[in-house]
């Protein structure tokens, strides 16, 4: 296995520029997601370290080599593909063998290798099957085989698993996380899903428009997301963002909006800067599970009109309508019933906040 390094890499096609200046460093070993919505650069990316695209300027290096403009064959590198991308005349042995034709292995050698990773990934009793003849997780399993039948330096992944329902989806991604703590294997993985994010990487790149916004451990980016962008997109469901009007008093702030009020929060340099220079206003953040249905008394608390209660299961998802579609969204574990249309206050603890500045960057709180 090797590391992977990008050094202030940007791709333009034509007047677009799809990656901006990234720099990124992906340690041996390492399972790496790129996450982001559509057209931030993720899958951009992915294929300038394959080969596939040139980088417009910057250095990619593997294994402390530059291979920048190296020919993907020469990179030793394997990619499993978001359509699978088999040979459909081909049956499965020779598909997951094709790797090791391509390099003159003989015949036998090359199908005991297939037989033996397929046998790992429980498709070896389907190898005389053509593409067609298996359900998509086993074609999913098969273009992982035969990625994995030829040992390569990294392991790229774009988007493997978009294709499958979400029961199969479950369980590949429990595979692959096991797949990749067994095989040490250093691996980058494209995707949208932040559950899946979540669930597979050591470290996890948030991208929009084409730049890096975080790279973080996935409890660092779920606790301390760097913007409103990456509180908004990680998470399910997603970070509330309030906009608040802040007084200072006795070093605390005291935070107002739309039916909602805090106090207790330490003040700190950091925030003084940031009120400093937007005014009195900053966005206050709380993640779902941190709200509750508020006891009597209770001093940091929201009040809105039920807009929905939905119940799934062991937990109710509750959102209150403060208008102009401002809603808040608070994950219960209660059995009590709420009616739509009830007013409903919400009450959450101070350390659990988040404060970001006029340009949506996370602001320390105290002890950070």
């Amino acid at each position: 296995m090797a590391s992977v390094e990008f050094k202030n890499v940007s791709k333009s096609f034509n007047a677009f520029k799809a990656v901006s200046d990234v720099s990124l460093d992906i340690g041996d070993g390492e399972f790496v997601c790129l996450l982001g919505p559509s057209g931030c650069g993720k899958t951009t990316s992915l294929r300038m370290m394959a080969g596939l695209e040139t980088p417009t300027s910057g250095q990619i290096l593997i294994g402390g080599k530059e291979v920048t403009h190296l020919h993907p064959k020469d990179r030793n590198i394997a990619m499993v593909f978001q359509d699978y991308a088999l040979y459909p005349h081909m049956n499965l042995a020779d598909n997951m063998a094709y790797p090791l034709k391509v390099r003159g292995e003989p015949v036998q050698k090359r199908h005991a290798r297939a037989r033996e990773v397929a046998d790992v990934l429980k498709i070896g009793h389907l190898m005389d099957r053509l593409p067609s003849q298996i359900s998509g997780g086993q074609q999913q399993r098969t273009s992982l085989a035969r990625a994995l039948v030829y040992p390569a330096q990294v392991y790229l992944f774009d988007e493997p698993l978009s294709n499958l329902d979400a029961k199969l989806r479950l369980e590949a991604r429990g595979f692959l996380n096991h797949l990749q703590r067994d095989m040490g294997m250093t691996a980058v993985y494209v995707t949208h899903d932040q559950a899946e994010a979540m669930a597979l990487a050591t470290r996890i790149a948030v991208m929009d428009q084409g730049k890096i916004v975080q790279y973080a451990s996935p409890i660092e980016i779920y606790r301390r997301p760097a913007t409103t962008f990456v509180a908004n997109f990680v998470g399910n469901p997603p970070m509330n963002l309030v906009e608040v009007e802040c007084e200072q008093g006795e070093g605390q702030l005291l935070l107002k909006g739309e039916g909602l009020t805090m106090q207790g929060l330490p003040m700190t340099d950091a925030i003084g800067k940031a009120l400093a220079t937007s005014g009195k206003k900053l966005t206050l953040g709380v993640r779902p599970e941190h709200l509750a249905i508020a006891a009597a008394g209770a001093s940091n608390t929201v009040t809105a009109p039920l807009f929905a209660n939905e119940n799934m299961g062991p937990e109710s998802l509750v959102t209150l309508d403060r208008g102009e579609n401002a809603r808040i969204t608070a994950r219960i574990f209660t059995d009590d019933h709420l009616n739509v249309d009830k007013v409903v206050t919400l009450s959450f603890l101070a350390e659990h906040v988040h404060l970001f500045d006029g340009t949506g960057k996370r602001i320390p709180v105290a002890g950070e």
